[in-house]
């Protein structure tokens, strides 16, 4: 069975195809590309697949922001930590860890056991603790997101808990002559504390990263002292799109 997965986030929109739970095809685009370039609307969004040359599909199921607003007709829409949950099973095989998705705009904390989600705590209203901080703190330094993400030793205190004010608070760091390295390292253990307090609830031995910063070496660095064994998946940032095709293929739906 060929299985279509979409995960329309508020930055990105990440397509992903499954067939006999394989992945054969993924892309990501630009949210405002995606709607502007590839849909339609009509009382609801009507995603042109031949557009996105995606052929034939025996289902499709969406999540993400702009989940509801799917034509229901094509696509069954799910809620993102059921989305994210199922992905990180299909690439894990696991069935008990902890699940920290580091998103442009939220974080999410999911306990799950014998593949059943137990608890969970989200954070969507606060850009501080979110990937969004980081592009903005990268752009501020006029380093790239890649570079920053690799400092995480001696870190500058940086005690804002506002996405705004930090940005005037690294002014003043830069003004006051602190090292590239310890600002990008102050940047990324800023988030660090920001997604601590989440996981304090969360006691476990696996810890599973997905969202884009899932691949932020510096992140990995400071919750490496927090766990027993981190996992950075494969797709991080696919993970969404993929576990909807999981959930379709574990639904058997037609």
């Amino acid at each position: 069975m060929r299985r279509l997965g979409m995960d329309l986030g508020s930055r990105e929109v990440k397509i992903v195809i499954m067939e006999n739970e394989h992945i054969v095809f993924r892309n990501k685009i630009s949210t405002m590309i995606f709607y502007r370039d590839f849909c339609s609307y009509d009382g609801k969004m009507i995603v042109n697949l031949e557009k996105l040359n995606i052929k034939h599909v025996d289902s499709a199921v969406s999540t993400g922001y702009g989940r509801n607003n799917t034509d229901l007709k094509l696509f069954k829409s799910i809620n993102e930590i059921k989305a994210h949950v199922y992905g990180a099973i299909f690439q894990t095989k696991l069935k008990k860890f902890i699940l920290l998705d580091i998103g442009g705009q939220d974080v999410k904390v999911v306990k799950v056991e014998k593949g059943l989600i137990t608890d969970l705590e989200l954070n969507e209203k606060c850009a501080a603790s979110s990937g969004r901080y980081l592009e903005n703190m990268a752009n501020m330094l006029e380093i790239s997101l890649g570079d920053l993400c690799e400092f995480y030793k001696d870190p500058i205190e940086l005690n804002s808990t506002c996405a705004v004010f930090s940005e005037s608070e690294l002014i003043g760091k830069v003004a006051e002559g602190i090292a590239i390295e310890r600002l990008c390292a102050g940047v990324n253990y800023s988030l660090y504390k920001r997604i601590k307090p989440f996981l304090n609830r969360f006691k476990g031995q696996s810890l599973v990263l997905a969202g884009g910063v899932a691949k932020n070496q510096a992140m990995y660095n400071y919750l490496k002292n927090d766990y027993e064994k981190i996992i950075v998946l494969k797709e991080p940032q696919f993970n969404g799109a993929i576990g909807c095709c999981y959930y379709a293929e574990r639904m058997d739906l037609k």
